[in-house]
């Protein structure tokens, strides 16, 4: 992506975060707690077609009512500045699938047979790999049928969204609460599903959720 980040860059952005989420610009503005007419296409340049920018604190209201993250922001204008150019092949396969042996090694790197492919925006490193998302337990943020890039290269933080393999060969999608000595605290995105604590040696492999791909 380029260094300067440009006009239509950014509202491509919002307007394709507000399609991912299935709202319209008025939508995604009322949704964010902001006037109806933020988002719409004739508040985006003046009257003497000068043009208007969102404001970060717009952008920062839209990310927190959503969910989403700032990552995943940056990869839609990514998306919208590099149209085509910088796609890559990931390795694909579902969540449901993931807790069958053979699909990752102990630190959770893909390996083996048996992967779908998809492709993606580089915006990811080389041992990044795509899981399709099952269930509900992740919604709103992400359902049914979402898929998210995931790296077990990248650095994992709190708040960060992670996917969880135990030793079991339970895979799990949530949100890092918290890491101990002992114990790995996860928070799920869903009020409607408990939140988990793992001790450390029931866990087989933890790899952070980079973003969401459309």
């Amino acid at each position: 992506m380029s260094d300067i980040l440009t006009h239509e860059q950014i509202w491509a952005a919002i307007d394709a975060l507000g399609e991912r989420y299935g709202l319209t610009p008025s939508g995604l503005a009322r949704k964010a707690g902001l006037d109806p007419t933020t988002f719409n296409r004739s508040k985006r340049e003046t009257a003497q077609g000068r043009q208007r920018w969102p404001s970060t604190e717009s952008i920062a209201k839209v990310l927190q009512a959503t969910g989403a993250s700032l990552d995943e922001f940056m990869t839609l204008v990514a998306a919208n500045g590099e149209a085509g150019r910088l796609r890559h092949t990931r390795p694909l396969i579902g969540l449901a699938q993931a807790g069958v042996g053979g699909f990752f090694d102990d630190a959770g790197f893909a390996t083996g047979a048996g992967w779908d492919e998809i492709d993606i925006l580089a915006e990811a490193d080389e041992h990044s790999y795509a899981l399709e998302i099952s269930g509900d337990s992740m919604a709103p943020l992400y359902r049914d049928g979402d898929v998210v890039i995931v790296s077990p290269a990248a650095p994992v933080r709190r708040g960060d969204r992670v996917v969880v393999k135990t030793t079991t060969g339970e895979v799990m999608a949530k949100e890092l609460k918290r890491q101990t000595a002992r114990t790995i605290e996860l928070k799920s995105i869903n009020p409607a599903y408990p939140d988990r604590v793992v001790p450390r040696d029931e866990v087989s492999w933890m790899a952070r959720i980079l973003w969401a791909s459309q």
